[in-house]
């Protein structure tokens, strides 16, 4: 990190274009290429100055543009760096003569996530706290917002570091025994008590690793498969929600032969709703693997909505019942326009009487989503798992405390004089490995540059 780096920071074809530059000789270049004089001015403050060129023939100093610069002394910036922040107008060609500028003068261009690893790297954030920057840049609607937002004012890293030391006390202990390895009876802590402490600390990861599915549906959008025989009113359904045509409606049975997906934002959550071809018995291939996908899409859902214009048969009911076990079902009685709000003997599940066509009820189905998705309130204390490399660390982890508690468990008296609890040198290891596991998570021990690089990568340039 001993070069200085530059880059836009701001999406390019705005009014205004940010260029950041970071690093030991940010000042100096700045200075250099500006009527600014970086080193003579208070840190955190804002200057009204010119980008200038020379002429490489009159020596003539030409303007490039009128902008503000921010300057930041280090470990005060984003960085930790010495950093400057200069505001152009958005042009292009002022944008790529400001870094022409710059570079010819000392920088580099920055790769793809270089500020926030530089942050990472000099103690400014932790890895899971640098990770929620993409997320957030990549937020599209309040729940993946507060989940970012909360991971990066160090949700996890908080619930992680309790965690960590009640290990911590777990592994001081039985290392402690192996200082007095001579004293074979000798033991520091209970091993029963041991077993319900770490018990404990698994019921505690377990629940953090379960958590994933729901921020994961958060994040991509809350998988709902909309399903029911052809022509009760599925596409117009799906029209209806999304305020748009975006399938074919048509009295023609089968006319929806794959899975159609789009999304709309329910009270600050995103839901990914799928369309699918109607289900009946049918001899055309091409229709028949829309079935197939629709049955497909039922099992990658979270939420299916069964739509139905009529009473239907016991078969169906039961079919649909072994087909939705475990999800969260919704009946939909459409078409109330024509048939009215009739009474069926249905499953022990919501049931939202509407009018695709008209669009009535559809704010109370809306809601019955909503409700059926089971959201947590998403407060700052909430801590929720979006990262599957989070979620592969907490399940590793899992599997070093689960031997654990096997090892401890194996020495219950109540079991047998001949399964021994395993030794405390074997018990501190598993442990210590779980420690290191929960480590990665935010970056507490040493992370290889690969994994740095796998992450920083998928950042946006200048960020």
């Amino acid at each position: 990190m001993n070069d200085t780096i530059c880059a836009l920071a701001t999406a390019p074809g705005g009014a205004l274009g940010i260029i950041r530059v970071s690093g030991p000789n940010a000042f100096a270049i700045v200075s250099a290429v500006s009527s600014v004089s970086c080193d003579a001015v208070a840190a955190n403050t804002i200057h009204y100055g010119h980008i200038v060129e020379c002429d490489a023939v009159s020596q003539h100093q030409n303007t490039i543009d009128e902008v503000l610069v921010s300057v930041f002394r280090a470990p005060h910036s984003y960085t930790g760096e010495d950093s400057v922040e200069i505001s152009c107008h958005g042009s292009r060609y002022i944008i790529n003569k400001v870094l022409e500028q710059l570079c010819q003068h000392g920088c580099r261009m920055a790769r793809p996530g270089e500020f926030t690893q530089r942050a990472y790297l000099n103690g400014k954030m932790d890895l899971s706290q640098a990770e929620a920057v993409a997320d957030l840049i990549a937020s599209t609607n309040k729940a993946t917002h507060q989940l970012a937002m909360s991971q990066l004012r160090g949700g996890i890293t908080t619930e992680l570091s309790r965690l960590r030391e009640q290990l911590l006390q777990l592994t001081s202990l039985l290392e402690l025994e192996l200082d007095f390895s001579d004293h074979e009876d000798l033991e520091f802590a209970d091993r029963k008590e041991l077993s319900t402490l770490a018990n404990k600390i698994d019921k505690h990861i377990t629940s953090l690793a379960r958590s994933f599915e729901m921020g994961n549906a958060l994040k991509q959008g809350v998988p709902v498969a909309i399903v029911g025989k052809t022509n009760v009113g599925k596409s117009t359904l799906l029209n209806r929600l999304l305020k748009d045509d975006r399938a074919i409606v048509s009295d023609v049975h089968g006319t929806t032969r794959d899975t159609i997906e789009d999304t709309i934002d329910i009270q600050g959550v995103t839901f990914r709703f799928i369309d699918t071809a109607g289900i009946r018995q049918t001899t055309d291939q091409v229709e028949q693997i829309g079935i197939e996908r629709t049955f497909q899409a039922i099992q990658k859902a979270r939420i299916v909505l069964w739509i139905i214009d009529e009473q239907p048969s016991e078969e169906e009911i039961n079919e649909l019942e072994k087909q939705t076990e475990n999800k969260q079902l919704i009946i939909v009685k459409n078409k109330i326009d024509k048939t009215g709000n009739n009474g069926y003997n249905l499953l022990n599940c919501p049931v939202v009487s509407i009018s695709a066509k008209f669009g009535t009820g559809i704010e109370a189905l809306e809601q019955a989503i909503f409700e059926a998705a089971d959201v947590p309130s998403l407060t700052e204390d909430v801590v929720i798992v979006t990262n599957a490399r989070h979620y592969d660390a907490l399940v590793r982890a899992h599997a070093h405390l689960q031997r654990v508690i096997d090892g401890l468990s194996a020495g219950d008296s109540s079991l047998s004089a001949l399964h021994p609890s395993l030794p405390p040198d074997l018990l501190s290891e598993d442990l210590r490995q779980a420690l290191d596991t929960l480590a990665e998570i935010t970056g507490g021990q040493i992370t290889p540059n690969e994994v740095l690089k796998n992450i920083f990568t998928k950042f946006c340039v200048g960020k």
